[in-house]
């Protein structure tokens, strides 16, 4: 079992940053890869960022590339999604998520997840 912990949500206004962090507990954090997912009211779970075991890695969706930054560090267990510039249109919940496989984007081939984190982008 892995136990998946998101912070640092919050309101910001547009144009400005957030760094969210997911703290893991259990089993060993470095065999996974990590991602992040957000949703927003009345949508569908989507793919936001992931990053291999190693940190070497990574995958972003295109909505984010260029805006937003994955990174991990296994020694304290924990990966961290740092969103700049953020839009309106970033507002959601946040999930971390931890996948024993390959690298993915689909949402059901995660094993475990987070309870989430909102962040609130106002115009």
């Amino acid at each position: 079992q892995v136990q998946l912990v998101e912070s640092g949500g919050g309101l910001v206004q547009a144009g400005g940053s957030l760094r969210l962090s997911c703290a893991a507990s259990g089993r060993t954090f470095s065999r996974y890869s990590m991602g992040w997912f957000r949703q927003a009211p009345g949508k569908e779970r989507e793919f936001v960022a992931v990053i291999s075991w190693s940190g070497g890695s990574t995958v972003y969706a295109d909505s984010v590339k260029g805006r937003f930054t994955i990174s991990r560090d296994n020694a304290k267990r924990t990966v961290y999604l740092q969103m700049n510039s953020l839009k309106p249109e970033d507002t959601a919940v946040y999930y971390c998520a931890a996948n024993e496989g390959v690298l993915s984007l689909r949402a059901p081939t995660y094993d475990y997840w987070g309870q989430g984190t909102q962040v609130t982008v106002s115009s």
